[in-house]
């Protein structure tokens, strides 16, 4: 009787031991693991356009599921009138792009001009750019770049000023892309504008207008893994050269690039397409995966608008093509090239855009 009483109280005590670290283990697993980084973000307006009276500008940080910290600069409207008259709060729009800037340029200009318009929105620095944070730096993924639109969506879908149910996103250049692959994902977002958009991984894969060989893109792949063991080897990323002063003969793109990113109208010191650079084998993550798999399963509202002398029109208009509904548009802007939808405001259709929003986020 008493070797049986020992035996059930050495099994309590394993049992009692053994529940003890299994707590411990789950405590730890179940933690908070996301502390969001502090962040050393300016304070001064250091904007490619002017500040607007109309609107309350804020900085603000939030985290994606990967734990990388992102920073953003909120636009509060003073104008109400897209505010829910049921919940009282603000439809929110997260904007990001072109792909290599900052929030300081475009991104910013299409924020600050929506709220000016009656949204609250944030323009937000991709993971591992401008002020946001993520090491190393000056990196991209279609997959993490895709979380970071349903990151910002987090954000907003627990902010107190904005209603929950009425959360779009707009992508210009590459984002845009990568904006239709997030609402392909995210059916949070209810209403996705993709501006002067790129296929990042299609012109990665295919180079321009699709004139790439299966042939080139080996030998591409060759050099891009010399360039890792390199890297390695070295402690550091060698980066490309973004926007070089074109030649004479150069296609007009490029020359519209250089305007655009290396004269006083958007150079920014924090932008990667202004001369910091990407780091070149970014590039790898972009040829091994397509991005927009998806578009057609998309249940909410998508808006394209490119331009029509764009050199990348193709890749929104086959955009389009792949989207299933009647809640989806196409808008080609007359006249308009790539770069013109960066910054020309008497050029970018915002009463068009504005009016999809307000039907898919205020009036729905």
């Amino acid at each position: 009787m008493k070797t049986r009483l020992l035996f059930f109280v050495g099994l309590l005590v394993v049992a009692t031991n053994s529940f003890s670290q299994n707590a411990k283990d789950n405590a730890v697993y179940n933690a908070p693991v996301v502390q969001e980084q502090k962040l050393n973000l300016t304070n001064e307006w250091d904007k490619t356009f002017p500040k607007s009276s109309k609107v309350r500008h804020k900085k603000i940080t939030f985290h994606n599921r990967f734990g990388i910290t992102l920073a953003a600069d909120m636009y509060i409207p003073k104008n109400m009138s897209a505010i829910s008259k049921a919940s009282g709060k603000f439809p929110a729009i997260a904007v990001s792009g072109p792909f290599g800037a900052v929030k300081e340029q475009a991104s910013g200009l299409y924020a600050q001009t929506l709220a000016e318009r009656g949204f609250l929105t944030i323009a937000f620095d991709p993971s591992f750019t401008g002020e946001s944070g993520g090491i190393p730096r000056n990196v991209a993924s279609p997959d993490l770049n895709t979380e970071d639109f349903s990151a910002a969506v987090d954000y907003l879908s627990t902010n107190e000023l904005v209603d929950a149910d009425r959360i779009g996103i707009l992508g210009i250049c590459g984002w845009g892309g990568l904006a239709i692959n997030a609402a392909a994902n995210d059916p949070r977002i209810k209403a996705t504008v993709a501006s002067t958009m790129y296929n990042m991984t299609r012109v990665n894969t295919n180079g321009y207008f699709d004139k790439g060989t299966a042939e080139q893109r080996y030998q591409m792949r060759v050099e891009l893994s010399k360039q890792r063991t390199e890297d390695y080897r070295n402690g550091s990323y060698k980066r490309s050269v973004m926007n070089p002063k074109p030649a004479a003969d150069a296609p007009q793109f490029m020359k519209d690039y250089y305007d655009y990113y290396k004269t006083k109208r958007g150079y920014h010191e924090r932008s990667i397409n202004s001369g910091q650079g990407w780091n070149l084998t970014s590039n790898l993550g972009f040829m091994n995966s397509q991005i927009l798999q998806y578009a057609g399963e998309i249940q909410n509202a998508v808006f394209i608008v490119h331009g029509e002398k764009a050199h990348s029109r193709y890749m929104g208009e086959d955009a389009f093509k792949l989207l299933k509904g009647d809640n989806k548009q196409l808008y080609i802007v007359p006249g308009a090239s790539h770069c013109d939808l960066y910054d020309k405001v008497n050029v970018i259709p915002f009463d068009k855009i504005e009016q999809f929003y307000r039907t898919y986020l205020v009036n729905k």
